[in-house]
């Protein structure tokens, strides 16, 4: 059976690299070699980059409301202006979504490696 697609999107020291790389690397060869592990696989590597992404813009806008409240010269209206960030919310309720997602996505994962130990406990 031909390796995951994982295994063939980089050389190999640009993967080692990338830390979500190298985990969805060792989930996959840990799981069956089968169609539906290297697609389980490529959602949890998607979701945890968004993820991070999102983790990401929350980080920038805490960052940035660091920065406005260090002015030396704060006005009403910077402290509102920096307080309403629709974005952040936007992002905090996808990143909620995501983690859901990768919950279900692990339990797939967990189901499919006990499906393989089983299988090699039989033989």
């Amino acid at each position: 059976m031909p390796p995951p697609a994982l295994a063939l999107a980089a050389p190999a020291p640009l993967r080692r690299a990338d830390p979500v790389r190298v985990a969805m690397e060792r989930l996959a060869r840990s799981l069956p070699a089968r169609t539906d592990s290297a697609v389980l696989v490529d959602l949890l590597e998607d979701d945890l980059r968004e993820g991070l992404d999102a983790l990401g813009d929350v980080e920038a806008h805490f960052t940035d409301l660091l920065d406005t409240l260090r002015a030396e010269d704060l006005s009403p209206v910077e402290l509102l202006e920096v307080g309403e960030d629709l974005r952040v919310l936007q992002r905090l309720d996808y990143l909620h979504h995501l983690i859901v997602q990768l919950r279900k996505r692990l339990a797939q994962a967990a189901s499919l490696k006990q499906q393989a130990q089983a299988a090699t406990r039989s033989r």
